[in-house]
């Protein structure tokens, strides 16, 4: 057997719950699942996925007109849907997923 190394890591337990569930069902374990992450960390030299920011909200000021118009239509259709929510849940939401 080869040798081994021991990992301690702190984590949500909602996320290891989560994520153990998932790699249960599919076989596998989760030191297994994180000798395979480290295994890429190595073969990507780096993360094995691209890592950026968060998309901002979308800056009216820097659209075209016809982009803008676009956009407007876009909302005019959603509302026309049922698909809206009121202003004032929508900037609630911003604030709390942008900290602003």
């Amino acid at each position: 057997m080869a040798k081994t190394a021991t990992l301690f890591t702190r984590i949500e337990p909602d996320t290891k719950e989560h994520a153990e569930a998932i790699l249960s069902a599919l076989g596998i374990s989760a030191s297994s699942a994180i000798t395979m992450f480290y295994k890429q960390i190595i073969l990507h030299n780096g993360l094995p996925f691209e890592l950026k920011l968060a998309k901002r909200p979308l800056d009216m000021g820097e659209l075209s007109a016809d982009q803008l118009n676009a956009e407007l239509e876009k909302g005019y259709r959603q509302i026309q849907e049922g698909k809206g929510i009121p202003a004032s849940i929508a900037f609630e939401n911003l604030r709390k997923k942008y900290d602003f």
